[in-house]
């Protein structure tokens, strides 16, 4: 499963990102893959924030228009929007402990353990997810 962290998303709608063009090819072709796709609350809540927010130097959305994009990506045949289990607990804490994760990073940490929730891999262009044991991720931008 390629788990989405928020950046990736973000990109892909800021216009003025210079990583604009790149992720959001890669978006289009991860939401029309034939591979499973996960969206985790907190990248979808992330989006919301940043893509509303009257500060955003790319084009700003409405909240209708961010919920509209949303909308659709969870009509997505292979999307599936990722809730933390039973296990979210032991395996945030883990990550939060081994990771080193402290302030900002505690985000981090808890993206890293729902992706392991899910024996998924973090597709994201954060470089911190490297200091989270057993977390797969991977930079679609630069692979």
């Amino acid at each position: 499963m390629i788990v989405i962290d928020a950046n990736l998303l973000i990109y892909a709608y800021d216009t003025a990102s210079p990583l604009y063009e790149s992720s959001s090819a890669w978006l289009e072709d991860a939401f029309s893959g034939a591979d499973s796709v996960g969206l985790p609350w907190q990248s979808i809540a992330a989006f919301l924030r940043v893509m509303t927010n009257p500060k955003l130097h790319g084009r700003q959305y409405t909240l209708k228009e961010a919920a509209e994009v949303i909308e659709a990506w969870v009509a997505e045949a292979n999307v599936r929007v990722l809730s933390p289990t039973n296990e979210h607990w032991p395996q945030f804490r883990r990550m939060m402990f081994e990771g080193s994760a402290s302030g900002p990073l505690i985000s981090d940490a808890e993206l890293a353990a729902l992706t392991i929730e899910y024996g998924g891999v973090l597709h994201t262009a954060d470089r911190d997810f490297a200091r989270f044991p057993g977390l797969r991720w991977v930079n679609p931008l630069t692979s």
